[in-house]
């Protein structure tokens, strides 16, 4: 360990970041790519400090290793406080002990923060546990973090077009910057019952939304028309797919979402079809793929695999209650 510099994440390192992140997306099969420019994003998101929640490991000037701590300013959906733990150790550094080291200083990070942030509220650690017998999985488990999810990447080939059904009373249209907050309003709204989400707050929501990997363009969301209608408001969104790319030729599904009263009536999918028949027309892809819960209580897998999403691979995440939570 004498042999390491350690040091945190600035936007001058981002170059070596993005080689690091790009070799733990082949070795570790997640396919997790990131480029310079979205990680120096990622060092400039609110509520985040990287001069104090950040590490960097260097051999040399190789970056061999990275970890980040991040805490909501918002609790969960249940009222508990949330810690999340990312990073990883190049494949030619592991079991040296890098990876539990960078364990305890995110682990102390983070536990600060959500004594500052949320104190005397239940609370919880979440990581990445990767693919099934990944490494990150087997430290994680020594350090008493349990599974806690499975998420499912699926995928799509772009090319052929769904057919996109009309729905009465709502109209299927790309998102503008006028549409920020109401899609805000919609995405908490959608995502009060799901596992381990809690409120978005809007300097969040704002980064995300003018993030370089959105493509509004092949986004859709459904919006209420003719006045009320079921009890929906005339301009209210009720459903999204808001879309973002980080490899060339392939779309990734960031966010969907339908909000309570409006499931059940197919607008999510009509609202997936059209973005599908986007990507298709706009020559700018040639794959289309999202993450879901595996146990979403929505059924979302089942709305996927209607329009031609297949599993790739499944990942899990991993959970530790703090103590005294």
């Amino acid at each position: 360990m004498t042999d390491y510099r350690w040091a945190r994440l600035t936007p001058e390192d981002t170059p070596a970041w993005s080689d690091l992140c790009n070799h733990l997306a082949v070795v570790d099969g997640t396919e997790e790519f990131l480029s310079a420019e979205d990680l120096a994003e990622e060092l400039a998101a609110p509520h985040h400090d990287p001069a104090i929640d950040t590490w960097a490991v260097w051999d040399g000037g190789q970056m061999v290793g990275f970890g980040a701590a991040f805490v909501p300013v918002t609790p969960d959906h249940e009222g508990k406080g949330r810690g999340y733990l990312g990073g990883g150790v190049h494949q030619d550094h592991r079991g040296r002990g890098l990876g539990t080291e960078l364990l305890d200083r995110l682990e102390d990070r983070a536990l600060a923060l959500l004594g500052e942030r949320h104190p005397g509220r239940s609370a919880y650690l979440s990581a990445g546990g990767g693919l099934e017998g990944s490494s990150a999985r087997e430290l994680l488990t020594d350090r008493g973090f349990s599974l806690d999810r499975y998420w499912n990447l699926l995928s799509r080939p772009v090319g052929d077009e769904p057919a996109v059904p009309d729905l009465d009373g709502i109209e299927l249209i790309s998102p503008g910057p006028e549409h920020e907050e109401a899609v805000l309003l919609a995405h908490n709204l959608a995502f009060q019952d799901h596992y381990g989400s809690g409120p978005t707050t809007p300097e969040g929501w704002h980064d995300h939304w003018t993030s370089r990997s959105a493509r509004p363009e092949v986004s859709t969301i459904a919006v209420a028309r003719g006045g009320e209608v079921d009890g929906w408001r005339e301009g209210e969104v009720l459903a999204y797919i808001m879309v973002g790319q980080w490899v060339d030729r392939q779309a990734y599904v960031n966010l969907v979402g339908t909000v309570p009263h409006a499931r059940g009536r197919g607008v999510a999918a009509a609202a997936l079809s059209r973005t599908l028949g986007l990507a298709a027309r706009s020559g700018r892809y040639d794959l289309i793929e999202l993450d879901v819960d595996s146990d979403s209580p929505t059924g979302a897998t089942r709305l996927y695999e209607k329009v031609g999403f297949t599993l790739k691979h499944q990942t899990a995440s991993m959970r530790r209650t703090v103590p005294g939570g």
